[in-house]
């Protein structure tokens, strides 16, 4: 009888420590996954913004076309 709850008590203490390991390495994946998805979102992020800089500078170049088109523009004597 006690030589069954030993066996019984080891094969327990084996089980719940090999499920903490899993749980753990899973848990671990997870976080990995999740730090990489927000290293792709700043990514994203960082294009778009990029995008949009461009597009404000090409829109800016068009303004400063048209306004020396319109006005008369002297370079300064000090630049």
């Amino acid at each position: 009888m006690a030589n069954g709850r030993a066996k019984a008590t080891l094969f327990t203490a084996v089980l719940f420590s090999s499920l903490t390991i899993w749980a753990v390495h899973f848990q671990q994946q997870q976080e990995r996954d999740s730090m990489y998805k927000g290293v792709l979102k700043d990514d994203e992020r960082r294009r778009e913004k990029m995008r949009q800089r461009e597009e404000d500078l090409l829109a800016s170049q068009k303004k400063r076309e048209l306004y020396e088109r319109v006005q008369s523009v002297e370079k300064s004597p000090n630049h």
